[in-house]
């Protein structure tokens, strides 16, 4: 798993180190030592995968060569305890692979220490352990003083801060969590310091024998014991730490529990005492009274409020009745599925009408194998017919992915759809149905984040699964609780096993009454032992090897409870496909598990999901083609999917499975290999899993006899909630004892009026239930002051953007700084970065510029409330700033949003960003094609050749006639004018592209029907615009564009207009500007504008006469645009008699401008 290590340290001449030498071994080269005339040859050293030396901008580049660099620190520091180098060393998480390690390590190298000044000579190492795993890291080498490109200069005193280091060892544990997420890893690293709930653990590492004897003093023993203090303190602060971490995976605990908690994280008896005393008497700690065998039992305050909640969300849910169909769909589903040759058994029909004509809450209990899916599909049926949305959820990818297959409902994992929903996407809505499939696998704390997103959003759920399979992995059993409460429809009647007797079998599985099961697949030679383990899984092999060759068109998997024996499993049955020639040349794979060797016909098994492939953790498929680095497989669905191995390598190959992966899945034949790990409900997965025929294997030196198999198979695993303590053996009342205080009222002193705040609206079933016991829960009671806040903190995000990073900060509604981070400028990874506040994230902003519709677009793509900013209004708002850093302007941003003094700015399209690139290239081409053209004439008046006023055409002649008897200058210059013509001919290309867009597009031809507005001007006013409802008024354009005046007003005395404004878009403004002067000076024909503007200049200048056309144009192109209305410029001529005589007009423009 992934681990935190981050260490700093610093290579100095005191502690007899040097500097090359140090960077030799680290980068395992052979470097000579200038300073000491030494070589330093570590090339025999192995691990090394990547090297490099990572120079900041001010750097020379001579310093990039490793030898040159750590020489030139050598010469630089003159002390004999000189300080020569900071090196930074960080563990780099096992899950990566090894491009994507030293992409992790290079992102996090740039971004904290080269763009800081640093040169960083980084080294990353996948050295192997002493467990054979890798163990991947890396070693940074920083410089310690300002680099120029003189050299080193003076030592950087500022990178030696203690709070600069702390920073560091934070923003590493965001980068890669932030990486591991990007990636769908689901691992994360922790640096130690606080967190929102309070301290975290330090991570501790095993101690094994050799540390043992070498004594008290080996270093590894020393440091586990300073570990365990440390976090043993920890606990005696924060007793909260060792609650949530009991209940991680158990809803209720015992003392037993928490002391072995307690011992595994504190060092010596007396400490082990304090913590221990702290944990039992924190308020947060809940007893709940005695279980059946009389141990008392606790819970944590945290966990009492997850099911709370569990119990008013599902309590809403299923008051509501918005869901009942009608009989018409309800029938026509019905009616479909008979078409189908699907006709529903009573339970199932029971089920229908449970699911589809009862409340919002719908719950399903049935046996492995009834026929849950198949009802499904039909109940689906109905729903979409009555205009419904349906969605399916499971807790793994393959049993979404089963889901999906058996009742055609479009299913993913729960852990995505949180994803989806905490970015703003695929939120649910009040015409949606979640199907929740497997239940009994998914935990309190979660099944209770998905019944209030159901309830916010007003959706129908509907619960399917067993609570006898497959316990939930984290802590509850929420699906059974809520099963118990809210009533269910059970499907007992099982179609999967095709013999009776398999069938009755599943069902005392079902019921718990393992041993009768078993009984009845020994009475019919279904279960095999052997003498050992091994010999047991020969013989599975052997069995499974008859089943394949005898009937290849048969499914078939082969079960066991561990991913070890899995791998064993999977060699030995492809040993037997080897033996009988039915798999092609072996490659080589480096896959996520280690090096496995895949054959054409191979099965393998796909271990994450990837939404691009369309593949689940425990997809299967067959391979079709494999090289070394690119595979073909044919899914069990029938789809074909290729990937390269190196972006997906997860994969192993896929005969044998663990339980876990398997539940839903059905085949003809399993095979099964018992392995003490086997409880009650694996086993009733395992066996029930086959069509036709299983086979259970077992090795006498796990289970000596068949008793003691029936014993270890019978073991019930059931996980228990909170709430389970408050029943009593009738019913009739609930309470858990304590003190002789029920368990209700023990909720009422714990939570008090918050509690029952929290359970107004809820149906009176529930609120009286509550109330029964306490009048401070009651209904009756009088009214309370809450005493906690009732409305969640709102959040509000300010992003100073530039091209490579991106200063991110948090503030609260109440104006506190939460999170200050610096990202890589990418959406996703700005997302993740404020994952944590997903729901309570009000707005996001970020100031216009150059990649902001980009980056705008992406934000809103995941979800994220973003707000693009106008520039001059930031600018205006963070100019009383005292310093001007990225941060601070963050921080500004994020008090613009919490303010809500702002204006946004607008967004265009991606047609007008097209437009206005094409405007802009073709602007840059003439212009490049002037410069060249100037050049021309600079360089001939060395000469003293003025080639005066000649014509683009006859320039080059003019040119080759001034320089003929010169042959040198002659092909220079023949140089600069093919070069001349060739931008020539590129510009034309382009100005012909512009011409027939403008010409294709309706609204530029009314434009171009106003004097002086050609191809250009009314393109760039069109892409500037985007939309004309932006503006409320016509004239509001001239000022967006600057071509009104400045104003500087004060009091009653001073009201002076200056100069335009000249703000906004310089090409549009440009573009009027010259449509204007052609319209006053080249337009020969009558028209009001140019009338009115060419009075304007008698009285003022012509200059003032252009700038208020321009304005003028402006404001008349705006109006006909937003009023669909033409252009009349003659007074005197009607507006338009017929369409056809505006279009012989638009004709004859178009030729004349071609």
């Amino acid at each position: 798993m992934a681990i935190y290590h981050f260490s700093a340290k610093v290579i100095s001449r005191s502690s007899g180190s040097s500097a090359v030498a140090s960077a030799a071994y680290r980068s395992a080269q052979r470097l000579h030592d200038d300073r000491l005339d030494r070589s330093h040859d570590f090339t025999n050293k192995a691990g090394v995968v990547h090297s490099e030396v990572m120079l900041p901008d001010a750097a020379p580049e001579r310093l990039g060569d490793r030898s040159a660099l750590w020489n030139e620190v050598e010469k630089t520091e003159l002390r004999k305890d000189a300080q020569l180098s900071r090196e930074i060393e960080f563990a780099i998480p096992r899950e990566l692979s090894q491009q994507q390690g030293i992409e992790l390590a290079r992102d996090f190298v740039r971004s904290e220490f080269v763009e800081r000044g640093m040169i960083a000579d980084l080294n990353v190492h996948w050295d192997i352990g002493a467990d054979g795993l890798a163990k991947p890291h890396a070693h940074v080498m920083l410089s310690m003083r300002e680099v120029g490109e003189d050299g080193f200069g003076k030592k950087v005193r500022d990178w030696n801060r203690t709070e600069l280091i702390s920073a560091w060892r934070e923003r590493w544990a965001d980068h890669v969590n932030e990486r591991l997420a990007s990636l769908d890893i689901d691992a994360r690293i922790d640096h130690r310091s606080l967190e929102a709930q309070g301290i975290e653990l330090e991570p501790q590492t095993k101690i094994g024998a050799p540390s043992l004897r070498m004594g008290p003093e080996a270093d590894r023993l020393i440091e586990h014991h300073a570990i365990a203090r440390e976090n043993g303190e920890r606990i005696i602060a924060n007793p909260d730490i060792a609650l949530n971490a009991i209940t991680k995976s158990q809803a209720t605990f015992t003392r037993r529990d928490i002391a072995m908690f307690v011992h595994r994280h504190s060092d010596g008896k007396e400490q082990f005492d304090r913590a221990l005393s702290a944990v039992q008497s924190s308020p947060d700690l809940v007893a709940l009274g005695k279980d059946g065998r009389g141990n008392e039992r606790f819970t944590s305050r945290d966990m009492i409020e997850a099911e709370a909640r569990i119990e008013r969300a599902s309590a809403l849910i299923a008051r509501r009745e918005q869901f009942r169909l009608r009989g018409q769909a309800r029938e026509h589903a019905l009616a479909t599925a008979e078409a189908q040759g699907l006709v529903l058994s009573g339970e199932q029909r029971a089920a229908f009408d449970h699911v589809t004509a009862g409340r919002d809450l719908g719950i399903v209990v049935g046996y492995a194998g009834t026929g849950k899916s198949a009802m499904l599909g039909v109940a689906r049926e109905a729903w979409v017919h009555a205009g419904l949305s349906v969605r399916g959820a499971a807790l793994s990818g393959i049993s979404a992915e089963n889901l999906e297959g058996g009742s055609g409902i479009a299913s993913r994992t729960i852990a995505s759809l949180e994803y989806q929903w905490a970015q703003g996407r695929d939120l649910l809505t009040a015409s949606d149905v979640l199907v929740i499939d497997e239940a009994g696998m998914i935990g309190s704390r979660q099944m209770e984040r998905v019944l209030s997103a159901a309830n916010e959003a007003g959706a129908k759920v509907v619960l399917v699964g067993d609570p006898q399979q497959l316990q939930a992995i984290e802590a509850g059993a929420a699906f059974r609780s809520i099963a118990e409460r809210h009533g269910h429809v059970e499907i007992t009647e099982i179609r999967r096993q095709q013999s009776d007797w398999q069938r009755d079998a599943t069902r005392h599985l079902a019921t718990g009454r393992t041993a009768e099961a078993l009984d009845a697949y020994y009475e019919h030679n279904m279960v095999h032992t052997a003498e050992t383990r091994d010999a047991a899984r020969e013989e599975l092999i052997e069995g499974w090897n008859r089943e394949r060759v005898a009937d290849p068109e048969h499914s078939r998997i082969i079960l066991t409870h561990t991913n070890d024996e899995v791998r064993a499993l999977n060699v030995l049955a492809r040993g037997k496909l080897r033996e009988d020639s039915a798999l092609g040349a072996d490659v080589s794979i480096a896959a996520e598990r280690g090096t496995r060797d895949f054959a054409t016909g191979d099965r393998l098994m796909f271990l994450r999901n990837d939404r691009e492939l369309g593949v689940k953790n425990g997809s299967l498929g067959t391979v079709q083609s494999v090289s070394a680095q690119r595979m073909a497989v044919l899914l069990d669905d029938g789809r074909n999917v290729a990937f390269d191995t190196k972006d997906y390598a997860h994969i192993d190959h896929g005969y044998a499975a663990t339980i876990h992966k398997s539940q839903g899945v059905t085949v003809d034949c399993a095979h099964v290999l018992a392995t003490p790990g086997l409880d009650q409900h694996s086993s009733y997965v395992a066996l029930s899993r086959h069509r036709e025929s299983v086979s259970l294997h077992y090795g006498k030196d796990d289970f000596a006899d068949a008793e003691k198999l029936v014993r270890a198979l019978s073991r019930g695993r059931t996980k228990d909630m909170a709430s389970d303590y408050g029943q009593s053996e009738g019913m009739e009342r609930r309470f858990a004892e304590r003190r002789g205080i029920s368990f209700r009222e023990r909720i009422a002193a714990v939570f008090g009026e918050d509690l029952a705040a929290r359970t107004k609206g809820a149906p009176p079933s529930f609120a009286g239930d509550l109330a029964c016991t306490s009048p401070a829960l009651g209904a009756s009671s009088a009214p309370v002051q809450r005493k906690r806040r009732s409305r969640m903190m709102e959040y509000f995000a300010g992003l100073d953007v530039s091209i490579e990073e991106t200063a991110i900060c948090v503030v609260g509604d109440d104006g506190k700084v939460v999170l200050e981070t610096e990202v890589p400028t990418e959406p996703q990874l700005i997302a993740d970065a404020l994952e944590r506040f997903a729901g309570r994230l009000r707005r996001v902003g970020h100031e216009a510029g150059s990649i902001s519709p980009w980056l705008h677009a992406g934000l809103i793509e995941l979800g994220l409330p973003a707000v693009c900013l106008e520039p001059r209004h930031v600018r205006a708002a963070l100019s009383a700033q005292r310093n001007k850093t990225d941060a601070a302007d963050a921080l500004g941003i994020a008090h613009i949003m919490r303010t809500g003094w702002f204006r946004e700015a607008h967004i265009k399209t991606e047609d007008c960003y097209r437009i206005r690139l094409l405007l802009v290239q073709r602007r840059n081409l003439k212009r490049k094609f002037l410069d060249i053209e100037n050049a021309i004439r600079h360089s001939l008046k060395v000469f003293g050749i003025r080639l005066g006023k000649v014509g683009r055409g006859s320039m080059e002649k003019a040119v080759r006639k001034a320089v003929a008897d010169d042959a040198m200058t002659a092909g220079l210059m023949e140089c600069m004018l093919r070069a001349r013509a060739a931008l020539w001919a590129e510009y034309l290309i382009l100005h012909k592209l512009v011409t027939q867009l403008a010409m294709r597009d309706e609204l530029c031809r009314r434009f171009m029907a106003i004097p002086g507005v050609g191809p250009v001007t009314s393109l760039s006013f069109k892409s500037a615009i985007d939309d004309p409802a932006r503006f409320r008024r016509s004239r509001n354009v001239a000022a967006y564009f600057g071509l009104t005046s400045r104003r500087w007003q004060s009091g009653s005395s001073i009201d002076v207009k200056g100069r335009i404004s000249k703000a906004g878009d310089p090409d549009v403004r440009r573009a009027l500007y010259e449509a204007a002067s052609a319209m006053l000076t080249r337009f020969k024909g009558r028209d009001t504008i140019k009338t009115w503007g060419l009075k304007l200049a008698k009285t003022k200048c012509h200059a003032k006469a252009r700038v208020a056309v321009a304005r003028k144009l402006a404001i008349v192109m705006h109006a006909m645009w937003r009023d669909d209305t033409f252009y009349v410029g003659d007074p005197d001529a009607e507006a338009h008699e017929t369409d056809s005589a505006y279009a012989a007009k638009m004709q004859r423009l178009s030729l004349a401008r071609s």
